[in-house]
């Protein structure tokens, strides 16, 4: 266990008992693990208040006591602990290079279907905004447009900055909701609010112009003045252009990596709907009202 966490921000407290109480349930007695890393030690500190007052068995890890960033492989004793847990939450900032540690992480999570939340990015303005959320009135709402897309056969969407795709599906893959009710079937980002598919097939362009997630958050920013230009077919990445020649490279091999990176993994509806606007920060931004793409494993990041 790592030493004594900071002070806790009262004002990060309710989005942490929402956390801990409405969307992990978590149980007096029950064995939590707590993964941060030290940037996001401030949230970390508000959670694991929260769960003592919800009476839990905590143990806070601190990922840089086992490993110099980035992380190229997750760390045994983390690996350990969620063998052992009831529940995990990962609370960390990412960095380039870090994607195959967390995917190992979360294979445990899969394998063993504990409840878990995946806060990858989180921030104390997050904490403040879409972790306070009334999650029950999302789940109401994924679960009306799960109906309704359980019929869809295509989708178009176009935008005013340029995004202009068709989408079809696969009447065979369903339509799953990550309303922020946790269940071990069902492990979630926090904060939550989507409802997404793997498409058959996607045909178009779309425009990143918002963040690109995972470490381009913090390593390019909002991507409003040279927005990523992204060519699809087949439902596969067929060319980026962007102004930025160094973040058009280095996009198109982090979706080159494995075999199936390039592929539209996800077809997402934002379904948060206390949160109206964009704040660069992928973890949120994907969660706000409207339509998202992710290529690769999109519960792998």
């Amino acid at each position: 266990m790592s030493p004594m966490c900071p002070a806790t921000d009262p004002g990060l407290l309710p989005g942490a008992r929402n956390a801990v109480n409405t969307c992990l349930a978590v149980q007096p007695g029950e064995r939590v693990a707590l993964i941060a890393d030290e940037t996001s030690g401030g949230v970390a500190a508000s959670l694991a208040s929260a769960l003592e007052e919800a009476g839990a068995l905590w143990t806070r890890y601190c990922l840089e006591e086992y490993s110099d960033r980035p992380i190229r492989e997750a760390p045994r004793a983390i690996l350990e602990a969620l063998e052992a847990a009831e529940v995990g939450i990962l609370c960390m900032q990412p960095q380039q290079g870090e994607l195959g540690a967390r995917m190992t992480m979360v294979s445990v999570i899969k394998r063993r279907q504990i409840r878990y939340a995946h806060m990858v990015g989180v921030t104390p303005e997050i904490m403040r905004q879409g972790m306070r959320a009334d999650y029950h009135l999302v789940d109401r709402l994924c679960t009306r447009l799960c109906e309704r897309m359980s019929s869809a056969r295509s989708l178009m969407v176009r935008t005013q900055a340029g995004t202009s795709f068709r989408a079809t599906f696969d009447p065979s893959l369903a339509w799953v909701k990550t309303s922020g009710l946790i269940n071990p079937r069902y492990w979630s980002n926090l904060p939550a609010g989507e409802v997404f598919t793997t498409p058959a097939r996607v045909d178009g362009t779309f425009i990143c112009d918002a963040t690109a997630g995972d470490h381009f958050n913090g390593k390019y920013g909002d991507l409003g003045d040279a927005p990523l230009v992204l060519g699809i077919e087949g439902g596969r990445l067929l060319s980026v252009t962007c102004e930025r020649s160094d973040l058009e490279r280095e996009f198109w091999e982090y979706c080159h990596t494995d075999e199936n990176s390039d592929r539209v993994g996800e077809l997402a509806f934002g379904t948060n709907l206390g949160l109206s606007e964009m704040i660069g920060v992928l973890l949120q931004d994907e969660k706000v009202p409207g339509v998202h793409i992710a290529f690769g494993d999109p519960y792998g990041h």
